[in-house]
C-alpha cells in the first residue's frame, strides 16, 4: 500500500472479501481527501465497494478548507475556537452555501460515477438532526462560538429508508435548531450522533494524520486500540484539530455502536482496508465492556 506521492495514488484497491458483510457504516469524510481529486475518486469507490460487498454505508462530509476558501474570496473572517468554526449568520449562510451546495454534490457526483448509489441531503432535512447552541470553553471561561449546534436529537427515518432501497446517503452537517435556527454542526460529532441513532456497526472518521498519538507533539507513535474509558482521560489534553474526531469516537462507542475508527485519509482506499479487511493503520476505540466485534450478524 502506497500513500500519496504529489498527484499519484495507487488506484487498486483490495480485492473484496468472499463472504458478504452487514451492517450499517457511518464514514465521517473530511481532510486532505476532500481537496485531492484523486483521492476523492477513490474515497467513492471505496464506499461504493462498501456497498457492493454487502454492507450500508453512509457518508457525512465536512468541507472546511472549502469553506474558508469562499470566505476569504468574500472577505469574511475565519475564525477557530476550541476547534470550532466561529459561525456568524452571514458565515451560516456560506456554510450552507459551499456545504449542500457545493461539496455534497461534488462527492454524489464521485459516487454516482459508478452507478445510481448515492443521495445527498442535509441535516434539515425532514428534521433529521436538531441541535441547540455549542458552548465552547478556552483555558477555562466560555467562549461564544455563535451559530453552532451540538445535536441533541437525530430522527434517522429518511436516512434509514434511503439505504433500505438501496442508497448511499451522503449527509451535510447542517442542522436545524427546535425554532427553527440553523446550526453548523461539526461533521465528526454529526457522523457520531447519526451513528448512534442508526444503531451503526461501525462509525470511521478520516483524518490527516495516521491516527491518535501516544505523546504528541514528543512522539509519533500511535495508539492502535483504547477503551472509552482509556480515551475520556485523554480527552482533555488532546488539540483542537483531534478534539472533536475523538469526543465524536467517544460518543458513538458509548451510544451503541461497536466500534470507531480514525483512519489516515491521505492513504489511498484506507477506509476500504479499514473497513473490509482491518489492515489500515490508524486507532480503534472499542466500548468498556466488550471486545470489538467484526460487521458479521450475530
Amino acid at each position: 500500500m502506497r500513500a500519496v506521492t504529489g498527484d499519484h495514488v495507487d488506484a487498486e484497491p483490495p480485492p473484496r472479501p468472499e463472504e458478504p458483510r452487514r451492517g450499517t457504516v457511518v464514514v465521517k469524510f473530511g481532510g486532505n481527501a476532500m481537496v485531492d481529486a484523486d483521492l476523492q475518486r477513490s474515497f467513492a469507490q471505496d464506499v461504493v465497494e462498501l456497498w457492493r460487498a454487502g454492507l450500508r454505508p453512509v457518508v457525512v462530509h465536512g468541507g472546511g478548507p472549502q469553506i474558508s476558501a469562499m470566505l476569504d474570496r468574500l472577505g469574511l473572517e475565519t475564525r477557530f475556537e476550541a476547534g470550532l468554526r466561529v459561525t456568524t449568520a452571514e458565515t451560516m449562510d456560506v456554510v450552507r452555501m459551499v456545504l449542500s451546495g457545493g461539496v455534497q454534490r461534488e462527492l454524489v457526483g464521485h459516487i454516482n460515477a459508478h452507478g445510481p448509489f448515492a443521495v445527498g441531503v442535509t441535516g434539515e432535512d425532514a428534521h433529521t438532526m436538531t441541535a441547540v447552541r455549542r458552548q465552547a470553553w478556552v483555558d477555562g471561561r466560555p467562549v461564544d462560538i455563535g451559530l453552532v449546534g451540538d445535536i441533541v436529537d437525530v430522527n434517522p427515518g429518511m436516512v434509514r429508508t434511503l439505504l433500505e432501497q438501496g442508497h448511499i446517503p451522503v449527509v451535510s452537517p447542517v442542522a436545524r435548531g427546535e425554532e427553527g435556527e440553523v446550526y453548523n454542526v461539526n461533521a465528526d460529532l454529526a457522523a457520531s450522533a447519526l451513528a448512534v441513532a442508526l444503531g451503526a456497526e461501525r462509525l470511521v472518521v478520516l483524518t490527516d494524520v495516521e491516527g491518535l498519538y501516544a505523546n504528541w507533539p514528543h512522539s509519533t507513535e500511535v495508539i492502535e486500540r483504547l477503551t472509552a474509558a482509556a480515551l475520556d482521560e485523554l480527552l482533555p489534553g488532546l488539540t483542537s484539530g483531534m478534539l472533536p474526531k475523538m469526543e465524536g469516537c467517544l460518543r458513538a462507542v458509548r451510544g451503541g455502536v461497536r466500534s470507531a475508527h480514525v483512519l489516515d485519509g491521505r492513504v489511498p482506499h484506507a477506509v476500504l482496508r479499514g473497513v473490509l479487511d482491518e489492515s489500515g493503520p490508524g486507532t480503534t476505540v472499542v466500548p468498556d465492556t466488550s471486545p470489538a466485534h467484526d460487521l458479521n450478524p450475530v
